[in-house]
């Protein structure tokens, strides 16, 4: 299932070769669904974040103009027209728009929140507006790449003097330990055998011989049993290293060129003693700043890292090591991290991931470099 919180956003410029009902039908219908939109309105962490940056910060509401991308539900929208927005522009690609023009009615704000249907992209808007809102955030930041409308929203239709909520975004990295490892392992080789008792079963019972396709299957349920990032809700105490953040963005200056990939190269230090180092974790938070020009009167974030019971929807992307590395206190990871869209789907991604173990002693420790799919 999708994590992005609110849907209505096609494909940019930047991916004009995208088939766009292929696009529609892979992505946007899953938000058409009232059981996906009651699933994201009933993270309390997303909810709260959102309803207090708009409650708290009512200067860039009061009396403004107000772009909701990919409105869904509507609630974003809603919530700026209670916080005193002059108009709201809800825009959402699916027939979920006809659910948010109902709710927007039922609360009496007909007359403010304007629920258009179609993509970001193609829409026109007769003004432009003070504030762009939008719930873009993906499994791990940039899954799903709506990230991509809500920027080209930002650079058709926001003032000079606009504002961007949210405003900023980090993506984070941290080594954990974990025992989702030795079970995915068990389940792969368990795959396998189900594989070898199939093929002799089709030879004896059969007489064909499916022996050729041994080995593209392996590496198909290789991919999926050891190279496919999980989702994960971490407790902290899983958490066996100083967290890293690996990519800052600035919501009001990026471009689309600036997150079609992420690098990073970073240093994290074991702070576990004995432990085994089973995986690296990802996560990402947001903040609700305003702009340098126009600052928020109380900033707001929301954060996604391991908590102990205020997990998110979204909960953090586990890249699993196969085997686990025995590390102990003090020692250091030095690790590559590179994440590009997949070209098979640009809404998904893949990941490169490298990490060499330098013990407290300076003992340094036989690199790895994996592959790894955000699906």
């Amino acid at each position: 299932m999708a994590s992005n919180g609110v849907s209505g956003a096609r494909a940019p410029a930047a991916n004009a070769g995208v088939d766009k009902g292929v696009d529609f039908a892979n992505y946007f219908c899953t938000y058409a669904f009232l059981y996906h939109q009651k699933e994201m309105l009933s993270d309390r962490v997303r909810m709260d974040a959102y309803f207090n940056s708009i409650m708290k910060n009512k200067l860039h509401f009061a009396g403004k103009t107000v772009l909701d991308v990919g409105t869904g539900s509507g609630i974003l929208a809603i919530w700026s027209a209670q916080a005193g927005a002059r108009k709201v522009y809800a825009v959402e690609a699916t027939k979920m728009s006809e659910h948010a023009r109902a709710v927007v009615k039922a609360n009496n704000l007909q007359d403010v929140v304007e629920v258009i249907e179609g993509s970001i992209e193609d829409v026109s808007l007769p003004e432009k507006v003070d504030v762009i809102i939008s719930e873009w955030m993906g499994y791990f930041l940039l899954r799903e790449s709506m990230f991509d409308s809500v920027i080209c929203a930002r650079d058709r239709w926001l003032k000079p003097t606009g504002v961007m909520y949210p405003s900023h975004a980090r993506m984070w990295m941290a080594p954990i330990r974990s025992g989702l490892g030795d079970q995915k392992s068990k389940n792969y080789e368990g795959s396998l055998d189900d594989w070898y008792h199939f093929k002799d079963g089709m030879i004896h019972d059969y007489g064909v011989d499916m022996s050729i396709l041994t080995s593209p299957y392996a590496e198909e349920q290789k991919k999926y049993y050891l190279q496919t990032s999980l989702w994960n809700n971490l407790h902290p105490h899983q958490v066996i290293g100083t967290p890293a953040i690996i990519k800052e963005i600035d919501c009001s200056k990026v471009t689309v060129k600036d997150i079609l990939e992420v690098r990073s190269a970073f240093t994290s230090q074991i702070t576990s003693e004995s432990t085994r180092l089973c995986a690296l974790g990802g996560w990402f938070d947001v903040h609700f700043r305003g702009s340098e020009e126009n600052p928020a009167q109380e900033e707001v974030e929301l954060n996604t890292a391991p908590s102990v019971n205020n997990g998110t929807h979204w909960g953090q992307q586990v890249f699993l090591l196969h085997p686990s590395i025995r590390v102990d206190e003090g020692d250091d990871l030095n690790v590559t991290f590179l994440m590009i869209r997949s070209k098979e789907n640009h809404r998904l991604m893949e990941v490169d991931l490298g990490c060499e173990v330098v013990t407290s002693s300076g003992k340094k420790l036989q690199p790895f470099k994996k592959k790894f799919f955000i699906e």
